[in-house]
């Protein structure tokens, strides 16, 4: 039996009494050292999932309460040669209905999650994976178990716990610091003294310290000045430059004659978030300057990559988080509601360039601040903070994840008159507890309450702003699902879109993996059951109702197959209209509004097998939106919109230096791969890292100039060339919806396969033009070049990488070509 059964079928639901159970986990070891040799030995418990009781040969060591912590028990006078060790848990669903049942002063809601989600109760009083209780894309799997490393430490003297450094640069000098930070538990009785030196051999860079530790657990902190005459490298997120990281050697050689050496990667970048007034209009700015430069944020929302995270693997980390960065983002948000990640997480983000926007672990509810809660959630704070701040591509804490707007938007419908008592409760977590360890334990990036908040406005305010979706300050969240997507006049105009985004399916060939025959159509028990937001799959329908035809294939499989295939194309489409908004929207003020700094849809990876708002599927496949938005986040796009009958198309630009180029207009009929008119306008400036217009033209003289051309009848598309290779990919414009389209006829595809090194390439050709033309090899692990793309030509070559062994047989023979005509 293993664990990927619990994702079959229904499983969520028919294995819940395993969480309603109290399980114990025991075992009995051999100690590997003479226990008498040493002054203090410590049994350490990286992370415990959540309530439990250890015990060591029938003695109990502790409690644990919170899945977020650290534990570090002192076994020094009971450990033996033999030893049998017990981890009994309480269930995780039994302990927080009693947390709630004994908070009798008022009640804290939400009490428990919609119906739909099938979930559990009360997971706002148990410092547990949130979303593990379930959530609108989740299943409810409230593990209870040992889920992160366990050891034995031993040592004389001292010992150190945690070390961290934080680089600064200093304006006035011109000169590059690194705060390194180390904290020791000193376990003699009186102070120890010695010398700590600190050597990055590539910066010439070498200076000691004398230094002196008390008994008991304390901190050094140490100033090392990088040697002038050395050229210091940034850390720049992707797109931007080089991820840059020195060798730094620290070593301690204390009096008591015991060395620890101890190797680490110094990076340098600084990080401010600037929210300053803007000419012309009221609010304030909210964008993000690394090493003094302005980024425009392009990513998504991370989200644990399992239920069970003991099955994230480092290879399952860097697919992701690589297939983020190969689509062009150089940021994500670790959301509030799963787990603060495992080191390797943000090694590889430091790695690859991805900036991290890390959420503390509260998300969508209010919170109890009784005493022994909060001194929980200090300790969880402050051993995160101390374990995560060394790594450059974190850029922004954020204390929760929409607990300011369930205030202010009144979600859980609490009379006014009992507002205050929530209020007090709120800044005394996150604002007088949360914050202020933040502050005190790392000086080198911006702390924000919430999201969405208006930053600074929301601080004026009390912490709790009148309006935290105000496009004026601070970020948004923004959903929308009854509005036609492609009409970009219902997006907010923000300084910054944190959380956006439309439903798909996943591929057929990852729902099939945990399916039956019988669950393959779109209104299966199965397929309901799967949908855990509420009307998700109408919502999905009627989204697709705007533009496309639905399927009314008389066989089912195909008829589900299409269905999946539109939910997608639906999804790419919308999030690709609404991030081009937000995209030209970075330079300029409408009516007070714009500058817009930041574009993170909801939501990168999936947890399981489901209809959900994901642009990679559980096992990393790309669905169509992920293609998209290597080409909606590339660093030079052409953008298209319409307003009031005319056609504007603006040039946005990642790059740091302005650019010459041509842009090249082109309008097909849907009848024909020939065009039937070509325009190239040369000379058009694109303004380093903005957005700026390069092109105006009615829709009626475009008409008029391509003849034979309707709104229903034609196509634009468009692209930007420059010298040297430089080129924009295709964008593309519709005129109308594609239900509407006028001679778009069913295309003939041919497709060969061959292989050149490590990778394959597939030749397509067409005898139509084809619009969304989606390559499919089922459950092979790869993604393709290009995808979903409107095929304007007779012949396309895409590349196949492949992520396991494959070959072109295999390739051939698994290959599914889709196009929107072949949907009927």
């Amino acid at each position: 039996w293993s664990i990927c059964n619990y994702f079959k079928l229904f499983n969520d639901v028919t294995y819940r009494w395993i969480s309603l159970d109290n399980w114990t986990y025991s075992r009995t070891f051999k100690t590997p050292f003479d226990d008498r040799k040493w002054q203090k030995v410590n049994l350490v418990f990286e992370g415990v999932d959540t309530v439990a009781q250890i015990l060591i040969n029938n003695i109990t060591l502790g409690r644990t309460d919170n899945m977020f912590n650290r534990y570090s028990f002192d076994i020094t006078s009971v450990i033996k040669e033999v030893n049998f060790v017990e981890v009994r848990f309480l269930s995780a669903v039994s302990y927080a209905a009693e947390q709630s049942r004994c908070h009798k002063a008022y009640s804290i809601p939400p009490a428990c999650p919609p119906p739909v989600q099938k979930g559990e109760c009360h997971a706002n009083f148990i410092r547990k994976e949130q979303c593990s209780f379930s959530w609108d894309w989740g299943p409810s799997f409230p593990t209870q178990g040992i889920w992160k490393d366990v050891r034995i430490e031993a040592y004389n003297h001292y010992h150190l716990i945690y070390f961290s450094l934080t680089s600064f640069f200093e304006k006035s000098a011109q000169q590059w610091s690194l705060e390194i930070e180390s904290i020791f538990d000193v376990v003699s009785s009186k102070p120890i003294a010695g010398l700590v030196t600190v050597n990055i051999p590539k910066l010439q860079t070498q200076q000691t310290f004398s230094v002196k530790l008390q008994p008991g657990e304390g901190s050094i902190v140490l100033l090392v000045n990088i040697n002038k005459s050395s050229t210091v490298e940034a850390w720049w997120p992707n797109g931007h430059g080089k991820q840059t990281g020195y060798n730094m050697t620290t070593t301690f050689i204390m009096e008591a004659g015991y060395q620890i050496e101890k190797s680490s990667k110094a990076y340098f970048r600084t990080v401010e978030l600037v929210q300053e007034p803007i000419p012309g209009s009221p609010g304030l700015s909210f964008y993000f300057r690394i090493n003094g430069r302005p980024i425009f944020i392009k990513g998504s929302n991370w989200i644990p990559a399992d239920s069970f995270q003991d099955r994230v693997t480092y290879d399952t980390l860097w697919l992701l988080l690589k297939s983020a960065a190969d689509a062009n983002m150089n940021a994500l948000r670790v959301w509030g509601g799963g787990v603060y990640e495992q080191d390797e997480f943000y090694d590889i983000c430091d790695e690859i360039g991805i900036m991290i926007w890390q959420d503390f672990m509260f998300a969508c509810a209010l919170y109890p601040t009784d005493q022994y809660y909060l001194e929980s959630v200090r300790a969880e704070v402050s051993h995160q903070v101390r374990r995560l701040k060394s790594h450059p591509s974190i850029i922004l804490w954020s204390g929760n994840n929409e607990n300011e707007a369930a205030i202010a938007s009144n979600w859980f419908s609490i009379p006014y008159a009992d507002r205050e008592v929530y209020i007090k409760d709120y800044v005394m977590l996150y604002v007088k507890n949360i914050r202020e360890i933040v502050l005190t334990e790392d000086k080198s990036r911006p702390f924000i309450a919430s999201s969405p908040t208006n930053g600074l406005e929301s601080v004026k305010e009390g912490w709790l702003s009148q309006n935290p979706y105000d496009t004026h300050y601070g970020d948004t969240h923004f959903y929308d699902y009854s509005n036609d997507c492609w009409n970009w006049t219902v997006y907010p105009k923000t300084r910054f879109a944190s959380e956006y985004g439309f439903q798909s399916w996943p591929s057929f060939s990852t729902i099939e993996k945990v399916s039956s025959t019988e669950d393959w159509s779109y209104t299966s028990n199965f397929s309901l059951h799967r949908q855990h937001h509420e009307n998700g799959n109408d919502q999905m329908l009627q989204q697709i109702g705007h533009h496309f035809k639905l399927p009314q294939s008389t066989d089912p499989i195909k008829k589900f197959k299409d269905m999946i295939y539109l939910t997608q194309v639906m999804q790419a489409q919308c999030i690709k209209t609404e991030t081009e908004f937000y995209r030209f929207s970075q330079s300029e003020i409408i009516k007070g509004e714009g500058h817009t700094m930041g574009a993170l849809y909801w939501q990168l990876n999936d947890i399981w097998q489901a209809p959900s708002w994901a642009s990679l599927e559980y096992g990393g496949k790309w669905k169509l939106l992920h293609y998209f938005a290597q080409n909606f986040f590339a660093p030079l796009l052409p953008v298209a919109y319409e307003d009031k009958g005319v056609l504007y198309i603006y040039g946005v630009s990642d790059l740091h230096v302005d650019h010459k180029l041509t842009l090249r207009v082109v309008v097909h009929t849907w009848s024909s791969l020939e065009p039937v008119c070509t325009l190239a306008k040369e000379g058009v400036t694109v303004k380093a890292q903005s957005a700026v217009p390069i092109y105006k033209e009615s829709i009626d003289d475009l008409l008029e100039r391509c003849r034979n051309c309707t709104r229903k009848s034609c196509v634009i598309t468009f692209c930007l060339v420059g010298e040297g290779g430089l080129q924009s990919p295709t964008n593309h414009h519709f005129l109308s919806s594609l239900k509407d389209a006028v001679g778009l006829e069913k295309s003939h595809f041919s497709a060969s396969v061959s292989q050149q090194d490590d990778i394959y390439i597939f030749v397509l050709q067409t005898t139509a033009i084809a619009p969304f033309v989606s390559l499919d090899v089922g459950s092979i692990k790869g993604r393709f070049s290009d995808n979903g793309f409107l095929m304007t030509e007779q012949k396309k070559v895409v590349e196949f990488y492949p992520w396991e062994p494959t070959g072109v047989e295999e390739l051939e023979k698994s290959l599914t070509l889709t196009s929107l005509v072949d949907v009927v």
